[in-house]
């Protein structure tokens, strides 16, 4: 009878025990206050090194105009130190793995360092969407459920997917215009020039949008001659469970529009001589159903960010391409906080990545820095994406996009635009029909 009437008190405890163990729900009261709108730590770090977040910069600088380009607000910033593969080991706490690799094998690649200027900022109404839908948007799977708008639906994140949904879904002005140049280069130095030219329009944008989209893209490379005249379109959905990404391709030979199903994961991007997968572009798209994600925390990391430099009309391609790396004296590092993602490929699902880590800027959730590891184990490529604000539009932004391939030699780098007149237009706007297959008949016919 003891046993039995001690029961109760057992089931008790137990469930004390159970309750005093779980793990508090995010605190979303805390946005906009100890954290900024979108999450990231408002306050600096100890030692001072990294700032407190004081909005961004949110301004042009007087008389500035477009086609100047982003001219630098910090050109009067001197370099504090320089890292290299001579003093690497006095500084490998705060540098990713794939960079200390670079920096070993390639004399090249140099880390200037500059003082910390956190410049990523919003418009308040996007980060009032983000506070409002805070605590409602839900993961089902591996997709989402009730974004609601919100382009940061997880600003206190509890797992690596969440994330990783939270660059997938930032904030990148609505719809953007541009046209740009991207460069291979082989490991004895020889580069050539690629043109393409896209949009990409998020569905608040578009007139007569379909229910389940994120966004609706289309572009076309300019050059070479090989190249020129094929066409990519792509329908983005936001529930991945429910639905798949819709994509097609134009042939310029074959006067024809086919289905594309290979425009994503692991397939291989035109003009990239083999080194990018399509999910690497924007340093991480499409459905995330294939790896597993773990949240490792955050680090502080020197990544580039503020490049404006690069940006600079007077600055020709010649000044920026090197041998083994882009000129490491027009790139500048900073010391920021980032979250460290790590994706572990499914038992059973294919991709030529079988590890990936990637690094996630707080105040931006752009992945700035990705460590991709081969099915052995072995890490292969090492991707970096320098950030700057564009503050016209209220938006972080890359300012290029380079990967390293360490078994090769080779490099590729893109997103340069200083020998095209035209600049990259945000809040673009535009019609359903503009991203239907029909659509891209008519504009293969153009080219």
């Amino acid at each position: 009878m003891t046993a039995f009437r001690s029961l109760p008190l057992f089931r008790f405890a137990a469930l004390a025990l159970l309750a005093s163990t779980a793990v508090a729900a995010p605190d979303y009261s805390r946005l906009g206050k100890d954290l900024t709108p979108i999450g990231a730590e408002r306050a600096g770090n100890a030692d001072g090194t990294i700032p407190a977040w004081d909005g961004g910069l949110t301004q042009p600088p007087p008389g500035w105009t477009p086609q100047q380009g982003y001219v630098d607000p910090f050109a009067s910033d001197k370099v504090l130190f320089t890292i290299t593969g001579a003093n690497v080991a006095q500084y490998q706490s705060k540098l990713t793995t794939g960079q200390v690799a670079l920096l070993k094998k390639f004399p090249e690649y140099r880390i200037n360092v500059y003082v910390t200027r956190r410049t990523a900022a919003l418009p308040k109404d996007v980060t009032d969407r983000v506070a409002a839908q805070a605590g409602k948007v839900t993961l089902q799977g591996f997709g989402l459920k009730n974004l609601g708008g919100s382009t940061t639906p997880f600003p206190i994140p509890e797992n690596g997917l969440e994330a990783i949904w939270n660059h997938l879904v930032r904030y990148l002005g609505g719809g953007v215009v541009r046209s740009g140049h991207s460069f291979p280069v082989r490991p004895n130095g020889d580069y050539y020039k690629i043109g393409f030219r896209s949009q990409r329009i998020y569905a608040q944008n578009v007139e007569g949008a379909e229910p389940n989209r994120l966004f609706y893209a289309l572009g076309y490379f300019t050059e070479p001659a090989t190249l020129r005249g094929t066409i990519f379109l792509v329908h983005e959905p936001v529930d991945q469970v429910a639905e798949q990404r819709s994509a097609w391709i134009y042939n310029a030979g074959a006067r024809r529009v086919r289905r594309a199903p290979d425009l994503a994961y692991d397939g291989v991007n035109d003009g990239s001589e083999g080194m990018v997968v399509t999910d690497q572009i924007d340093g991480y798209n499409g459905a995330p159903d294939r790896y597993d994600w773990k949240l490792l925390g955050k680090r502080e990391i020197y990544v580039p960010y503020n490049t404006y430099k690069l940006s600079d009309k007077a600055l020709k391609y010649k000044d920026i391409i090197g041998k083994h790396t882009i000129n490491a004296d027009l790139v500048r590092y900073e010391l920021h906080r980032v979250w460290v993602v790590e994706a572990t490929l499914k038992p059973g699902q294919r991709h030529v990545y079988g590890r990936r880590t990637f690094y996630l800027d707080e105040d931006s959730w752009s992945v700035v820095a990705e460590d991709a590891y081969d099915t052995r184990g072995g890490l292969w490529r090492v991707a970096l994406l320098g950030l700057m604000q564009c503050y016209d539009a209220v938006v972080p932004w890359y300012r290029f996009g380079m990967v390293h391939d360490l078994t090769s030699g080779s490099y590729i780098t893109g997103g340069w635009d200083n020998e095209i007149k035209d600049p990259i237009q945000f809040n673009a706007k535009a019609k359903v029909t503009d991203f239907s297959p029909d659509a891209l008949r008519r504009l293969g016919g153009t080219l």
